[in-house]
Formats: C-alpha cells, structure tokens, sequence
C-alpha cells in the first residue's frame, strides 16, 4: 500500500491526502522561497539541505504559519552517494514524492587553470550527478503511478555559456538538455520533467567576483522571490521550460541570430570584470 504524508483533524481522522514536494538546495535562496510558497499553497515538504539548524527553523516557521507538514533531510548532495542515499531514505520512511525540484546547485567564477579542481568536482556532483540520480530514481515511481512533475533548475547560460564560467556553465547545459530529452522519453506515462532557467539572482550564490562583471552591471540580478513565483508556476502548469523574463529571454536567442565568433567575443566581455 502507498503511503503519503496525511494531515489529520482533532479527532485523529485523515481530512484530506495533500501531495508532497521534494526541494533540494531549500535553505535558502529560490529553493526557500519556493518552499514558502508552496507551503502557503497547502503542499506537503520534503526539505534538502546541509544545514541542519537552518532547515529546524524553516521547518517551525512553515508549520507554525500554514497546514502543511515539512520533513527535513540533512544531505551534502555534491558528496557522491549521497543522493541515492537520499532516495532510500525517503523510501524507507514509506514517504511518496509527487514532484520533485532539483534545486540544489554551486557555481564559480574564474581562469579555468586557476580555479580548484576539487570545487569543480564537487560542482558536478551536486549540479550534474544528484540530478540524474534524484531524477531516474524519482520518475521511475512517478511512471508506475502515471503522474509526477520534476524541475531542475537550468540557467540562462544553458544558452549562452560564458569564459570564466566555464564549468558551471557546461554543468547548466547539461541540466537544461538533460530535462528536455528526458521529458521526450516520458511522454504519455503522466510524468513531465521541466527545466527552469534564470538569469542573476540577488543571492548568497552571487560572489563578489561576480557581481563585478559586465554581466551582472548591465543584466541586474532579480530577488529570488520573483524566480521561485515563476518556479512554482512552471512546476505546476503543463509547460516544460521557462526563461525568467524577458531579457532573460532574448538575450538567450541571440546565438540564434549572431555568428559564433562574435557570440563567443560578446560574451567574453560580459563575463570579464573590464570598465
């Protein structure tokens, strides 16, 4: 028998079956403000991330505010194993995931002979590798009960990949290729895979080195409160892919429309910390 999160009345009567959401990365940024949304929505949680004591707050702040019931995971999703681990935990709490949102994400910034090889490691681990795990492990169960949503979380440099991002934004391709094929496969089972796909967020993920490039100058970073609406929208909705606003998405079909060498120099510069 499947078992799901329930809520119950006074009377220790079930009143209704709510589905359950799965966020990784939830502590803060997008991943947090999703999680509040979709609490205020009357979603029941599944909350990833490495901190611990973070995610007690967020889990007494949710419950004490709205109906919904939130279950936190302590997991380092950039360690290998650890998302599988993560799926057989929830399965062995007999908990049924009806969406899940690959949140959790790192990036850096820099000369690629230069940056550590060890944090790029664990970049692909966490933004690649938990990604697949969670998504195979997850839509192999959404398949057998013909209905589930999985959105992994892309990136404007899906697109465009910029110099000096040169790991992440391979890894932001992979995620946003990744979900679109995966969601062809599956078509007609019930269950779809999405990819969201941001610009600059005005986040703890923005580093100093960062935000001094042309990129973030000329291409404002947006609060992560207005992705994680448009996050959630996709998530429920029958759309497959979203470029969070319009600039966002015309500066995604440039390639389309302009050489690649020129493409290659424009981005060059966006990406570099010039005057």
């Amino acid at each position: 028998m499947k078992s799901k999160i329930h809520e119950y009345n006074k009377n220790n009567s079930i009143v209704m079956s709510k589905k359950t959401i799965l966020i990784t990365g939830a502590s803060s940024g997008i991943g947090l403000e999703m999680a509040k949304i979709l609490a205020s929505k009357n979603y029941n949680l599944i909350l990833v991330a490495r901190n611990l004591d973070r995610l007690k707050s967020i889990k007494d702040d949710l419950e004490s505010k709205y109906s919904s019931k939130v279950k936190i995971v302590r997991k380092d999703l950039s360690l290998s194993g650890n998302a599988e681990a993560l799926y057989y935990e929830i399965k062995k709490e007999k908990l049924e995931v009806d969406y899940l949102i690959n949140n959790a994400g790192i990036g850096n910034y820099g000369n690629f002979i230069e940056t550590s090889l060890q944090e790029e490691l664990n970049m692909i681990e966490l933004n690649i590798a938990s990604v697949v795990v969670l998504t195979k492990l997850f839509s192999q169960d959404m398949v057998k009960k013909d209905s589930g949503n999985i959105m992994n979380i892309a990136s404007l440099l899906s697109f465009l990949p910029f110099p000096y991002y040169s790991v992440y934004s391979a890894t932001k391709s992979f995620v946003l290729a990744f979900s679109e094929t995966v969601n062809a496969e599956l078509e007609g089972t019930g269950v779809m895979v999405k990819a969201l796909c941001p610009g600059p967020i005005d986040t703890g993920f923005t580093t100093t080195e960062m935000a001094a490039t042309n990129a973030y100058k000329t291409n404002k970073p947006v609060l992560p409160e207005v992705v994680a609406q448009e996050g959630v929208k996709l998530l429920l909705n029958t759309k497959t892919k979203k470029i969070v606003g319009f600039t966002n998405w015309f500066i995604s079909n440039l390639p389309r429309v302009t050489p690649d060498f020129i493409m290659m120099k424009i981005k060059k510069n966006l990406a570099s910390q010039k005057k």
